[in-house]
C-alpha cells in the first residue's frame, strides 16, 4: 500500500470501507487514491482511543515525551516524502512546502518539551494542590490550507497532556495526516492516535459523541457555530480556532515601499489561503496612491504556477470550492472597486488565480467585510490613523491584525486598541509554538500553543486539604 494510503485505528493501519479520491490543484486531476472510513469505524477509533487513554496518561510525561519527539525522529526521516506530498495535495510552491514540514516537526519538539508540574501552596487551615488531569479523548479537526502543521499542533499538545485521540483531517487534503498515522502506528501504543478521513460526513459523530471529552476545530466560524451546537448538550471542551478578516492599518509616515513588499507578502502568503494572513488594508491619505501601486506592482510582477516548478512564486487555490469562491470576489472587485494588478483567473487545467489587488473600494462590500482567503486583496482609503482603527475594529472577526508606522511608539499605541487575539506591529504572521494565539470576537474560543495551549487540553485538579 502507498506511504499515507490507511487508517489508523487501534494501532493498526486498515483499509477503509470507503475510498476517496484526491485532487492535485494544479491540475484538476485526481492522483491518488485513500482509505475512508464508515461511521463505524469512526466509532471503532473512539472506542480505541478511550480504552487507551488510561495506560497513556499513566506513563508519565517523560515517556509521552520520549513517544512523541520519536515521532517527530520518524517525520525528519521522511521529510522528502512529505514536502513531495504535500505540493501535490495542497499545491503550495516547493520552499513553501518544505517550511511547513519544518514548522510541524518544530511544533511536535516544542510540546514534547513542555510540562504542567503539580503546584502546592498554603491557605488558611489547610493546604491546597493544583494538578492538571488530561481529559479524555480530543477529537481533532483540521483544514486543508496547512494539512500538516495544524494537524500536528492539534496532536502533539493533546498526546502530551495526557489524551488520547482521534484525528480527522480536510476530505481534500487528506494524505499528510494519514502519512503522520502511518508513521505513529510503530511508535505509539495502539488506540493513543487514530487518523480517520470522511466526505465531510462524520463530524457531526465526533462533535457529539458522549465518549468525546474534548473537540480542537480549525475552520471556519460558520463551521465552528455548527460544531458549538452539535457539542452543547455534552458540554464538551472545545478549542476554535475560525476565520478572520485581519487588517493592516498603514500610518502615514512609513517607507512605502519597504511597507508595502512586507504586506504583499503577508496578505498573498500561501496565496492569500490563511487566517492570520493579511484581508484588508487601510492606508492614509497621504500615502494612499503610492503604497496601492507598490503593492500592486509586485502582484504584477509575481509568477503563478504548479508548486513543482522552482519558478512559481504563488501555487494553486487547493480546492475547486475556493476557486469558485475567488471568482466571486474577483467580479466583486471589479463591481465595486477598481482592480490595478491581476483580477482573472490563469487559463487552463487547475485552481490558479492571478494575486489581485483593489483601491478605491471602501468597507460596504463584501470583500472587505467578509474574510475572502484568497489572493484578492482591498486596499482602503482613510482619513487618518482613528478612521482607520474604528473601520478595522468594526468587523466580526477578531483574529489578528498589524499597525504599521515609522513611530514604533505610534504604532504600538494605535495597536493596544485593535481588538484582536494577536496584533503585530510593523510586521504580520511573526508566529511560533512559544507564542500564543487566541481568536477575539467570532475568530474563536480558547488559546492554541505555548503551555497556555497545552493546559486546554486539562482539567483543573484542586486538592484542598485541612491541615
Amino acid at each position: 500500500m502507498k506511504f499515507g494510503s490507511r487508517l489508523l485505528i487501534n494501532g493498526a493501519l486498515v483499509a477503509g470501507d470507503h475510498t476517496l479520491d484526491v485532487i492535485n490543484p494544479a491540475t484538476g486531476d485526481v492522483f491518488a487514491t485513500v482509505a475512508r472510513a464508515s461511521r463505524a469505524q469512526a466509532e471503532a477509533a473512539i472506542a480505541a482511543a478511550k480504552k487507551a487513554q488510561p495506560a497513556w496518561d499513566a506513563l508519565g510525561w517523560e515517556a509521552r515525551s520520549e513517544r512523541l519527539q520519536a515521532l517527530a525522529d520518524a517525520m525528519a526521516q521522511h521529510r522528502d516524502a512529505f514536502i513531495d506530498t504535500m505540493v501535490a495535495e495542497q499545491g503550495k510552491p516547493r520552499r513553501e512546502a518544505a517550511d511547513e514540514v519544518d514548522y510541524s516537526i518544530a511544533f511536535i519538539r516544542y510540546f514534547a518539551g513542555l510540562r504542567l508540574p503539580h503546584k502546592a501552596f498554603g491557605v488558611a487551615g489547610g493546604r491546597v494542590e493544583l494538578r492538571h488531569r488530561p481529559l479524555g479523548v480530543v477529537a481533532g479537526i483540521s483544514p486543508w490550507n496547512f494539512p500538516l502543521l495544524i494537524p500536528a499542533a492539534k496532536i502533539a499538545p493533546a498526546l502530551m497532556a495526557g489524551n488520547t485521540m482521534v484525528m480527522k483531517p480536510a476530505p481534500t487534503t487528506p494524505i499528510l495526516t494519514l502519512m503522520i498515522g502511518e508513521l505513529a502506528a510503530g511508535i505509539l501504543p495502539p488506540g493513543v492516535l487514530n487518523v480517520i478521513t470522511d466526505q465531510n460526513d462524520l463530524g457531526d459523530l465526533l462533535t457529539s459523541h458522549p465518549d468525546i471529552a474534548k473537540v480542537t476545530f480549525t475552520g471556519s466560524t460558520a463551521t465552528g457555530r455548527r460544531i458549538m451546537a452539535s457539542a452543547a448538550p455534552t458540554l464538551k471542551r472545545l478549542t476554535l480556532e475560525l476565520g478572520g478578516n485581519d487588517a493592516a492599518i498603514v500610518l502615514d509616515d512609513v517607507n512605502v515601499e519597504e511597507v508595502a513588499e512586507r504586506i504583499f507578502n503577508a496578505a498573498f502568503f500561501n496565496t492569500g489561503q490563511a487566517c492570520l494572513a493579511i484581508k484588508r488594508v487601510y492606508v492614509a491619505d497621504a500615502i494612499y496612491d503610492a503604497f496601492s501601486e507598490a503593492v500592486a506592482r509586485r502582484a504584477r510582477e509575481a509568477i503563478v504556477g504548479p508548486g513543482n516548478d522552482p519558478s512559481s512564486r504563488f501555487g494553486p487555490l487547493q480546492n475547486r470550492q475556493q476557486f469558485e469562491k475567488a471568482k466571486h470576489f474577483i467580479e466583486v472587485a471589479h463591481r465595486d472597486g477598481r482592480v490595478i494588478a491581476g483580477g482573472t483567473v490563469v487559463e487552463g487545467p487547475g485552481y490558479f488565480v492571478h494575486p489581485t489587488v483593489v483601491r478605491d473600494i471602501d468597507d460596504t462590500s463584501e470583500l472587505v467585510a467578509q474574510e475572502q482567503f484568497c489572493p484578492v486583496l482591498p486596499i482602503i482609503r482613510v482619513a487618518d490613523s482613528e478612521d482607520a482603527l474604528s473601520r478595522a475594529n468594526r468587523s466580526d472577526f477578531g483574529l489578528g491584525g498589524s499597525v504599521w508606522s515609522g513611530d514604533a511608539a505610534r504604532a504600538k499605541a494605535l495597536a493596544e486598541r485593535m481588538q484582536s487575539g494577536t496584533v503585530w506591529v510593523n510586521q504580520h504572521l511573526n508566529f511560533g509554538p512559544e507564542v500564543p494565539l487566541a481568536g477575539a470576537k467570532q475568530s474563536g474560543i480558547g488559546v492554541e500553543w505555548t503551555e497556555l495551549g497545552l493546559a486546554e487540553f486539562c482539567q483543573v485538579n484542586v486538592i484542598n486539604q485541612a491541615t
